[in-house]
């Protein structure tokens, strides 16, 4: 690939984030940064540090809908916008999808025994409308795809992170835009996101992730371009390390469980210090070692009074 890295800050603890300008029949900008004033200096001084305009985009790529990836497709207008299907609610935003998302996220916070006094203030937190663009796709991407303009550049499927979630291989050289689905320094957060059907059946978004992970293993990539960070070339070795550091965090979980507890009890407990701070990204974690515990029939989960508390087999 003919591929040219952009760093661009954002608002989050996890830094910079990398956009990729690469260079085919077709010149595509993968992600695009945070909406703030900041991202779309970086963004434009960017491209233009590769030889190109803003103008000269031809088309935008996206891995996925987290605002840190999304916000500057409206600098775009001019050029097409594509992305996984699901990716769309989040550009046009409708009252209906807004509605929805904020009753799904209630239910989840309700079953997983959180006090009414932190539901409002995770579910004001969960929309950062601010930060997203507002430019809806002008097509969608599902696996098997080629990306326009770059001959054998494929699309796969890898939810967990983000419902949405895709990454990018190139067949030929095995160099892979990998998004925010495997990073150099850091363990990616399986997010707990409403289902791409917009059901209110809760994907298990670690266990997805998990088998993401093990996908990308196979796809045996040379070099993988990463969302934040630098890039990685021994991906196998890392994805064996990330997925046993996971199992040992959830045989902590385990160890908590010598009475039956919710997502919360344990989530204060795993996050003494950080929960109030960062309680929604404390309790994805959480409840994603929990998916893996009742996956592996170590645990069992109940339902009492609308509340899911989780018990030793």
């Amino acid at each position: 690939m003919d591929i040219f890295k952009i760093e661009i800050p954002t608002p989050y603890a996890v830094g910079d984030v990398n956009a990729f300008l690469v260079k085919g029949d077709a010149l595509t900008l993968f992600d695009v940064g945070p909406k703030t004033e900041e991202a779309y200096d970086a963004l434009k001084w960017g491209i233009r540090s590769a030889g190109y305009d803003m103008k000269d985009v031809e088309q935008v790529v996206l891995t996925h809908h987290h605002p840190d990836h999304v916000g500057w497709v409206d600098a775009f207008s001019h050029a097409e916008i594509l992305g996984h299907a699901y990716v769309d609610h989040w550009m046009k935003k409708t009252p209906e999808f807004l509605s929805y998302h904020e009753t799904f996220y209630a239910k989840q916070l309700k079953e997983g025994g959180v006090p009414d006094k932190y539901i409002q203030r995770i579910l004001k937190v969960k929309g950062e409308i601010e930060l997203f663009g507002s430019i809806p796709l002008t097509g969608y991407l599902k696996e098997g795809d080629e990306i326009p303009g770059h001959k054998g550049l494929m699309v796969y499927e890898t939810p967990g992170h983000g419902q949405s979630h895709l990454v990018f291989l190139e067949e030929g050289t095995k160099q892979c835009i990998g998004g925010d689905l495997l990073l150099e320094r850091t363990s990616s957060n399986p997010l707990v996101e409403p289902p791409v059907d917009l059901s209110m059946e809760r994907p298990k978004s670690l266990l997805q992730y998990n088998a993401s992970l093990q996908r990308l293993k196979a796809l045996n990539v040379s070099k993988l371009y990463t969302g934040h960070g630098g890039e990685i070339t021994e991906v196998g070795k890392l994805i064996d390390d990330r997925l046993e550091r996971q199992k040992q965090r959830s045989l902590k979980v385990y160890d908590l469980l010598v009475k039956s507890q919710s997502n919360f009890e344990l989530t204060t407990q795993l996050f003494e210090r950080l929960y109030q701070q960062q309680l929604g990204l404390t309790l994805s974690e959480t409840l994603g070692q929990l998916d893996y515990l009742v996956a592996n029939e170590m645990i069992e989960e109940n339902m009492q009074d609308g509340v899911i508390y989780y018990s030793r087999v």
